[in-house]
């Protein structure tokens, strides 16, 4: 079974543009699958595979004049060392497109490389895992509350459903083969217990400002351990750091970022989330969906290959707004709500328009399960999570 990613024709048109293509993105989103699917004729190479990636990595010429162009090299980050090379022949043919097509799950090593040997030659896009919108066409359904609930909770990898896996076992899996092999090939953790208690202690507070030094004392390990293991997090594409939006407010403006996982499932899973009931009753819904809308806009924009200048905002007098997205000198404003039928601007944003001024507030949008998009007026939506 194949489901269709929202980022093909982007993926298709940018190789068919610049010399080269890096898809980055977690393990198991389909990077490997997608470009497969879109290029099924071209020579693949799989670094994944230890005898490939030393002779990519020690012997980096030999290695891309035996498989000549265009090559799809999978995992690239296992051979760093390669993107020197791979510059050298783009630049003896620089009005070629498409001559590597690659993907990469650790952005440490792929922005170094990138940066140093390939800057203004390759086009890098993101593919998270499956988004509400991809699996609804699919299914060919439109999502009720239940059914937002469901996939919540299976998550998005596609995995889980094109080979029908139970989601959990799936999970179980994911961590053990990925995110710990990640995790000690990058830090060479000893104590991997204390970091799968810290990836739980960071599920529960999905959603919330981040505190450094507050889980370096429940787990007992530094705060610069604590910000070593959040930068594997984040360059394995498994969280997000949300920053805050404080252009010219001053002081009372809190600066600390807000964490929020990638994936709905895995962060049910890290939280012993295992049916739609669980999390229907859980506390924790309201910042799961919150998790699961940002993931959608995430989506929306890199599926577009836009940047992701999503913001959030809180003072000290405790005036906020879930996302904030600037559009030039504008600003449009979102909130969640996961049942909201009111059809009225939230409150709180209500509060916000002496501090950001009405007149450079362009779009205020409530972000639901329970209604189609809906225009209230000209400055106001209401809009189901799928139609983000």
């Amino acid at each position: 079974m194949w489901i269709k990613r929202d980022i093909s024709a982007l993926v298709q048109k940018m190789s068919e543009e610049r010399p080269a293509l890096l898809l980055t993105g977690a393990r198991q989103t389909g990077k490997s699958s997608l470009l497969n699917y879109l290029f099924p004729d071209l020579p693949y190479q799989s670094l994944d595979v230890p005898l490939a990636a030393k002779q990519a990595s020690e012997s980096g010429q030999f290695f891309l004049e035996s498989h000549g162009t265009p090559l799809i090299i999978d995992e690239i980050q296992y051979a760093p060392e390669l993107f020197r090379h791979i510059k050298i022949h783009i630049d003896q043919n620089r009005q070629l497109t498409g001559q590597y097509i690659m993907t990469g799950s650790q952005k440490f090593s792929l922005m170094k490389g990138v940066s140093e040997s390939l800057a203004g030659r390759v086009a890098i896009l993101n593919l998270h895992s499956l988004s509400i919108r991809e699996l609804a066409n699919h299914f060919k359904i439109a999502p009720d509350a239940g059914q937002i609930l469901e996939w919540m909770v299976k998550g998005g990898y596609p995995e889980v459903y094109e080979h029908n896996l139970d989601h959990r076992r799936f999970f179980a899996d994911y961590i053990a083969t990925y995110i710990e092999r990640d995790v000690r090939q990058l830090l060479n953790i000893r104590h991997i217990r204390e970091f799968d208690q810290f990836m739980r202690l960071l599920a529960i507070r999905s959603g919330q400002i981040f505190s450094m030094s507050r889980i370096a004392t429940e787990i007992g390990v530094s705060t610069h351990t604590i910000k070593s293991w959040i930068s594997v997090l984040e360059a394995s594409n498994i969280i997000y750091l949300l920053q805050p939006y404080y252009q010219n407010f001053g002081k009372r403006i809190i600066k600390s970022p807000k964490l929020y996982f990638l994936d709905t499932g895995l962060l049910c899973y890290l939280t012993n989330i295992q049916t739609t009931e669980n999390l229907a009753q859980n506390p924790l819904l309201g910042a799961f969906f919150e998790t699961c809308a940002l993931g959608q806009l995430l989506r929306s924009l890199h599926n577009q290959g836009l940047a992701d200048e999503i913001y959030y905002f809180r003072d000290k007098d405790g005036r906020e707004v879930d996302f904030l997205i600037p559009q030039g000198n504008m600003l449009n404003l979102y909130e969640c709500k996961w049942s909201d039928e009111s059809g009225e601007i939230p409150a709180n944003i209500k509060k916000l328009k002496p501090v950001f001024g009405e007149e450079n507030i362009q779009q205020i949008t409530t972000i639901t399960t329970i209604a189609q998009k809906t225009r209230i007026s000209d400055q106001f939506n209401v809009s189901n999570v799928i139609d983000l």
